[in-house]
């Protein structure tokens, strides 16, 4: 007698090239849409910046930020905050493409079943959502990289390594992102994700002011928030610098994407079993 084995939710993930259509479909809906998407997710970042950049800067002047070598140098606010925020507004960009959007087309439009009528795995389907919500991350620091640039904020030529880096500062938060979309039972759920996991994040890894100010119990839970590393990687190449540890850095956001991926995929399929 043949029983029928049922893989495990936590196996290994079983990946093909048929995510590329459902990637392909979510770009195609999406470009009927993409000048209000662009309004919308550059108009906060840059009021943040305009705000709390010549706002606030114009008190601040300069904030001092400590070297590798012991040292201190002195940066304007303005660039300080820039940097900063930039990485802020991929984790949102990707978290809400993650979160909102993912959970209409999984739970409320039923759209990723109607996909997987055709011979496309879950997921196929699950990769495809965490790297168009990278896309979507991609796509809005390219805007605000370009209104930078024409304030004058920086014209480090390292500012182009600044790109891929944030494309996988969106990949790392997209995959956690699909970690709460995939417990939710509806769209009241991710406040609690916006409220006790990324607000509090902002605030602790050095987007408005220097780490330093924190206290050192606080500031080493910092050091391995994703933030915190993504922030790490990016404000030394506005400075025309190179990040000091950015293997650690690296490695930090990578541990993140994988870890976050697989629970997100295993919680996932575990929701379809039902």
């Amino acid at each position: 007698m043949s029983t029928t084995h049922t893989p495990s939710p936590w196996s290994p993930p079983r990946l093909s090239m048929r995510w590329w259509p459902v990637f392909l479909r979510n770009l195609l809906v999406w470009r009927k849409l993409a000048i209000p998407s662009l309004v919308g997710n550059i108009a906060e970042p840059l009021m943040w910046l305009v705000a709390f950049g010549y706002g606030m800067g114009a008190l601040v002047g300069q904030v001092n930020l400590g070297t590798p070598q012991g040292g201190s140098v002195a940066v304007p606010y303005i660039l300080f905050l820039a940097s900063g925020s930039i990485c802020m507004s991929a984790m949102n960009a990707a978290s809400f493409e993650a979160l909102y959007s993912a959970f209409s087309r999984m739970h409320v439009q039923k759209t990723w079943d109607g996909i997987m009528n055709a011979p496309v795995s879950l997921d196929d389907v699950v990769l495809a959502e965490m790297l168009w919500a990278g896309f979507k991350a991609l796509f809005t620091v390219t805007a605000i990289l370009g209104v930078m640039l024409a304030l004058g904020i920086s014209h480090s030529p390292k500012l182009l390594l600044a790109w891929p880096v944030l494309l996988g500062v969106g990949i790392t938060f997209s995959c956690i992102a699909l970690v709460f979309n995939a417990l939710a039972k509806g769209y009241d759920f991710f406040t609690y994700y916006f409220t006790l996991f990324l607000t509090p994040m902002m605030f602790l890894s050095g987007v408005f002011f220097p780490r330093e100010q924190l206290p050192g119990v606080v500031r080493q839970i910092s050091d391995w928030l994703p933030l915190t590393n993504a922030v790490e990687l990016v404000r030394p190449l506005f400075m025309d610098q190179w990040p000091t540890q950015a293997w650690l850095h690296g490695g930090v956001l990578l541990a993140y994407t994988v870890a976050a991926f697989w629970l997100a995929l295993a919680l996932t399929r575990k929701r379809f079993a039902k």
